[in-house]
């Protein structure tokens, strides 16, 4: 019998996962002044593969058994990158920047899905991508003063993200979703173990603590965005996503006395308002189908 759908609860759960995310970026940040970001990453990975064990227990190797082992590889390789890199570029950066630089994977993913996915964009969303594009060069502000050569770890973060969330589409009819999040976290945490010892910082009590919040806090989140997959449709999740910049201005400034400036803003309702209505074109054209 197939699962019966529950839009409300997958907007409550991913919306929930934002804040989740948000905090956990912040944790990454205020710890990146202390610690290395590799070893931040490797703690965080390794409770991340505990959880997808905890998720995956009761079920059979067979099902669990990745049917595109190359492409998880790829995958989860890429997950990998995607974390490391974001937390290299948001120990310089504001949360606020950061963050919205982030949302430039959804128009990176509209740009790649036509060499890799062979899907045609229209004139709509192509111009929806171009409109997000000006509102990262707004923010990043290339030439100028306000310029910060960290923004480069955050639009490679964007790549790596993009890339990786195309290859799940790729492999989403012939892999389990606890599947992916297993190899994902596995392939993470054997990755950075080998990495981690370089430039160990033992931690302080305190750091563990924070540590420890981070991998759980990150790790459910990932959760809550796979079970909110499984109740409502990514076009109608996508808009809520954007939520987390709100988050993330709230946690940058509790914690760090940090509000972005007006320039920020501007390219973040830029990019935002670019992400919403790419979101819409691809309601309206999977409705068509």
């Amino acid at each position: 019998m197939a699962q019966t759908e529950d839009p409300l609860r997958g907007i409550a759960l991913h919306s929930g996962a934002t804040v989740l995310f948000a905090i956990a970026d912040t944790t990454s940040k205020y710890l990146s002044a202390s610690l290395p970001v590799v070893e931040i990453q490797w703690i965080r990975y390794v409770l991340f593969f505990g959880l997808a064990l905890l998720l995956a227990r009761r079920m059979s190797w067979g099902a669990l058994r990745p049917n595109n082992p190359k492409l998880q590889l790829l995958r989860g390789l890429l997950v990998t990158g995607s974390s490391v890199l974001f937390v290299f570029g948001v120990r310089q950066m504001s949360m606020a920047e950061a963050t919205t630089i982030s949302f430039l994977s959804p128009l990176l993913i509209t740009i790649l899905s036509i060499p890799l996915l062979g899907e045609v964009v229209g004139i709509r969303r192509w111009g929806a991508v171009l409109v997000g594009m000006a509102g990262v060069l707004i923010v990043v502000r290339p030439g100028t003063n306000g310029f910060q050569p960290a923004a480069f770890w955050g639009m490679a973060s964007s790549l790596c993200w993009a890339s990786a969330l195309i290859i799940t589409r790729k492999i989403s009819t012939s892999d389990q979703a606890t599947t992916t999040l297993l190899c994902s976290s596995a392939i993470g945490a054997i990755a950075l173990t080998f990495l981690a010892p370089i430039g160990w910082v033992w931690p302080s009590p305190t750091q563990w603590a924070l540590l420890l919040m981070l991998g759980v806090l990150s790790s459910f989140g990932q959760w809550m965005v796979i079970v909110a997959h499984r109740q409502a449709a990514a076009s109608l999740l996508a808009p809520f996503s954007y939520s987390q910049l709100l988050w993330a201005i709230a946690a940058g400034f509790l914690v760090f006395g940090a509000l972005p400036d007006r320039w920020t803003l501007v390219g973040a309702a830029i990019i935002v308002a670019s992400g919403l209505y790419t979101a819409h074109r691809e309601r309206v054209r999977r409705n068509l189908r």
